[in-house]
């Protein structure tokens, strides 16, 4: 039980740190607190959304991603680009961290926010 809280706090961190740079690229809006809250939010939704409509073929996942980027529109400032951009520089930035912590050995995380990484 420790051990998947400890999983999910980090993976949660991982995922916050990638929208919070995603954010500070497009938007110049630095709070990590908020990215944390804003990926927080993002897993849900995606896991309600998936849950709801992710078996649709090519339909399914296409809601749940725009689902998430959703969320990213409606907690930071800017319209539905803005928002696309930030998920998609969280997704490369997770993928990176992701990447570094299994090269030093942490490895068997997620981005929990950042859908994909």
């Amino acid at each position: 039980m420790a051990d998947s809280l400890i999983v999910f706090v980090v993976s949660l961190l991982v995922g916050a740190l990638g929208i919070y740079i995603g954010a500070s690229v497009i938007t110049d809006h630095e709070d990590y607190t908020y990215a944390i809250v804003t990926a927080l939010i993002g897993a849900i939704i995606w896991g309600i959304v998936g849950f709801l409509f992710g078996w649709i073929p090519l339909l399914g996942p296409i809601l749940v991603l725009i689902a998430y980027v959703a969320v990213i529109q409606f907690r930071y400032p800017g319209g539905w680009g803005e928002a696309i951009l930030i998920a998609l520089i969280a997704w490369i930035a997770s993928l990176v961290v992701l990447y570094v912590l299994a090269a030093v050995g942490i490895g068997a995380l997620e981005a929990v926010g950042v859908p994909g990484a």
